[in-house]
């Protein structure tokens, strides 16, 4: 049984201080839209209020799970907190797709009776929105490339940064053309979009939460080199899963054509470590060697 391990350069310190930037902007931006669209009458504004709310919220449970998975394991959470990260994700991306259905039904309420707007503050105040989130959105950017967490918390601000651009355009349309409904339209083309960017990142965090092979494994292929190694018979009994965005795990019983030394199996296992990591970029081995052992020999059994 082994595990080997690549290193992460990554800036938890410079990820957790961007996150805080960030929701303090957030809380700036949700009063002074909130109390804008209340004295304006907007429904867009109200609703990219809202929106910008559950940001504070998504970003608050990025900037715990990312202190979390930080912590060391212990005897009693001997993987600690590093699925954290993708219970957060899984969350921000729940609260997107509730949130932009609640949209989408005060937009229809609102279409079959519009009412007037005061303008001038939707304007001011959509642009407030689109530089804030523009910038925490600059802010997370290069993080949300490599980790699932960053991702959710980089999509609720981009997406709100678009949906502020949206209420910009309609607080100008209201203003030199009277056209009161393109605020409630707005707002259903804003919780549709945010249905779109949720429902992918919904997909993924849940298929990591239920341990599902990642998809750009091909789990016959992992089989296939390694059953052509010397003295290999077997892989089977295989399981493949992301424990978190940086930790790819395989575990696997391993049957030999010869009942080798362990002297041996370490070299062969120094091998398929090798093969994984650079082939698959698998960086967690667990094999169970066996020798004329009586049990299932089917690559996937369910225990």
């Amino acid at each position: 049984m082994s595990m080997s391990h690549e290193h992460n350069h990554e800036h938890p310190s410079l990820k957790g201080r961007n996150l805080i930037i960030s929701i303090f902007l957030n809380i700036l931006i949700t009063l002074s839209q909130a109390i804008g669209g209340l004295i304006s009458g907007s429904l867009s504004l109200l609703s990219d209020a809202l929106h910008n709310f559950t940001d504070v919220i998504s970003l608050i449970v990025s900037y715990v799970a990312n202190r979390l998975s930080k912590q060391k394991a212990s005897m009693g959470k001997t993987f600690g907190y590093k699925r954290a990260e993708i219970l957060a994700a899984f969350i921000n991306a729940s609260t997107l797709i509730i949130i932009a259905v609640l949209l989408i039904i005060e937009a229809f309420k609102r279409f079959k009776h519009p009412e007037p707007i005061a303008s001038d503050l939707v304007v001011w105040l959509s642009l407030l929105g689109i530089l804030a989130n523009g910038f925490s959105v600059l802010l997370l950017k290069a993080d949300s490339q490599s980790n699932l967490n960053m991702r959710s918390a980089y999509l609720h601000l981009f997406t709100d940064m678009m949906a502020s651009v949206a209420v910009l355009i309609g607080g100008l349309l209201m203003k030199f053309y009277q056209v009161y409904w393109v605020d409630s339209v707005l707002t259903f083309l804003i919780g549709i979009y945010l249905i779109w960017v949720g429902l992918d990142l919904l997909i993924t965090s849940t298929k990591m939460i239920m341990l599902f092979t990642p998809a750009h494994i091909n789990l016959n292929d992992v089989v296939k080199e390694i059953n052509e190694m010397p003295k290999v018979n077997k892989l089977h009994h295989v399981h493949i899963w992301n424990l978190n965005d940086d930790e790819l795990h395989l575990e696997a019983h391993l049957e030999f054509k010869e009942d080798i030394s362990l002297t041996q199996f370490n070299v062969i296992l120094f091998q398929i470590e090798t093969l994984l990591a650079d082939k698959f970029h698998i960086n967690h081995v667990n094999i169970q060697p066996e020798f004329n052992r009586e049990d299932p020999k089917d690559v996937i059994v369910q225990d």
